[in-house]
């Protein structure tokens, strides 16, 4: 019978989520170089070269691999003959990790769990609470699987009520394209299946805790009809032709995971929810002996990639940007950014919209003539950084602002990460402005490019504030121009069209 110290549970938890923040688990990284080896489409090679060079600089440097640090999401199993040392609950042990993790000075997280959800939404500043599931197993032990899990990818979770005799891989492939590149493929899918509503979402999310074996498994060959059906999902969505960021390419999903659970006869709940190319997860025992052990990572087995800009790359100076320019960009052409932008994102669209309403105008010191929109919300700073990493947010939550902005407050290109939709792309075109793509899974590396940085208004909204960022040669893609044309459709319908020529088999049910 062992007994399990309160103090090694919070130490355990602080540890492993700074652990995570930084280091890829080595299976992704692998799985994520073969994808480069083999990867076709020069855009979505582009986009992995620059996740697996941040991945590097990140193991490296100790800060996060993306700048959401994610909602904290623990699965505990508690042994049954387990005793404690502890005055307080173990949800309350977890979130005290939590916080003393996302608060740490030399590696500083961002804060992003939000209270009052359907009001307020006041971030509470230390990215607690974790959301924590228990559950009682035989043994003197404590098991702790956790993960921090991106808003872009868990935004992207999907669930449906299938009949009987419902085909569940016709249900994934009529929804995988809907979901958009906001999950930053190339990831992982997890998939559960049956019990009820709520069970078939946790098998889902728990699902994403497994290792990457889909080669090892196609190597020795399934043995049993769920890794068939892992098999053929994972062919047939890559088959999709969606690719890296959702630029069009082979490797959408590095692997597909399954988890089932007996259900009502009558049933056959399924969901699906993506691992995004930050995933994090991690896993450890707690035995009485002390708090967990984490080694680093051999970098050793990281792929020996170093992202460098294209040849083809043209410099654009922001500070002396016209809409003249802007309409001279071509969908995919790659831009280095030199010069001055403003950030914003959700929260900060909201006010400038209320603000604009309200006839108040913009406050002092935003205009966003003739200049450019970064949606972001950075990490603090630590030590001598300018800022902290600071990739792009899902730019189709802006959608619904776009055609304000740009009608109201002469702002003409915007930068994000993956596709816009059918709102956003009619006001880019109707005003001829221009969406530029940063890849999402590479913000420490986008980070660099950043030499200045401060706020210039709603301070009080942390990391959605708005900031004014200099940079020199940020690099991007123009994703949608002034004409509307994106190339988030024409790249996966292109790559598709070939990789069905290509004659690459898949297996049918």
């Amino acid at each position: 019978m062992n007994t399990i110290k309160q103090q090694d549970v919070i130490d355990s938890v602080a540890d492993a989520l700074q652990y995570i923040s930084y280091y890829h688990p080595t299976d992704y990284i692998e799985a994520l170089g073969r994808a480069y080896e083999l990867e076709q489409s020069p855009a979505a090679k582009d986009a992995i070269a620059q996740i697996l060079t941040n991945s590097r600089m990140c193991a490296e440097g100790h800060r996060p691999i993306c700048q959401d640090t994610g909602i904290v999401v623990v699965f505990v199993k508690v042994g049954m003959n387990v005793r404690w040392d502890a005055t307080l609950t173990l949800d309350a042990m977890i979130n005290e990790g939590v916080r003393r993790a996302y608060l740490d000075r030399d590696n500083t997280l961002r804060a992003s769990i939000v209270a009052d959800p359907a009001f307020t939404r006041k971030n509470t500043r230390d990215n607690t609470p974790a959301v924590v599931h228990v559950e009682l197993v035989p043994g003197d032990a404590v098991e702790i699987t956790l993960s921090a899990k991106g808003g872009g990818s868990e935004n992207k979770a999907k669930f449906v009520m299938l009949n009987p005799s419902d085909s569940i891989v016709d249900w994934v492939l009529k929804t995988v394209p809907t979901m958009g590149a906001g999950w930053c493929p190339p990831g992982m899918l997890g998939i559960g299946i049956g019990g009820s509503a709520e069970k078939a979402m946790l098998l889902a999310k728990e699902s994403l805790m497994d290792p990457i074996d889909m080669s090892e498994l196609k190597a020795r060959g399934p043995k049993n009809p769920l890794e068939e059906l892992r098999i053929e999902l994972h062919d047939k969505v890559n088959a999709l032709g969606i690719g890296a960021q959702g630029l069009g390419g082979l490797s959408t999903v590095l692997d597909v995971k399954i988890l089932d659970y007996p259900t009502h006869a009558a049933s056959k709940p399924v969901a699906m929810i993506p691992n995004c190319a930050a995933t994090r997860h991690l896993h450890f025992t707690l035995d009485g002996s002390g708090p967990a052990k984490l080694d680093p990572p051999d970098l050793t087995r990281w792929p020996k990639v170093n992202w460098a800009p294209s040849a083809e790359s043209r410099r654009v100076n922001l500070d002396t940007l016209t809409p003249t320019e802007v309409a001279e960009w071509k969908p995919g052409d790659r831009l280095l950014l030199n010069g001055k932008m403003l950030t914003g994102r959700d929260a900060a669209h909201k006010r400038i919209a209320d603000l604009i309403t309200s006839g108040k105008g913009l406050p002092a010191g935003v205009d966003f003539r003739n200049r450019v929109i970064y949606y972001v919300g950075p990490v603090d700073p630590v030590r001598d950084e300018v800022v902290g990493p600071a990739g792009p947010t899902t730019a189709t939550r802006m959608d619904k602002f776009t055609e304000m902005m740009l009608a109201e407050t002469g702002l003409i290109a915007m930068i994000g990460k993956a596709e816009r939709g059918p709102t956003g792309i009619e006001a880019i075109r109707k005003h001829k402005a221009a969406y530029l793509m940063a890849v999402g899974g590479a913000a420490y590396l986008v980070s660099k490019a950043i030499k200045s940085s401060r706020v210039v208004a709603f301070e009080d909204l942390g990391m959605e504030a708005i900031y004014e960022f200099e940079v020199k040669d940020m690099p991007v893609t123009v994703a949608v121009d002034a004409t509307g044309t994106s190339v988030h459709q024409s790249g996966p319908a292109e790559w598709a069209a070939k990789i069905s020529a290509s004659g690459i088999p898949v297996k049918q049910r």
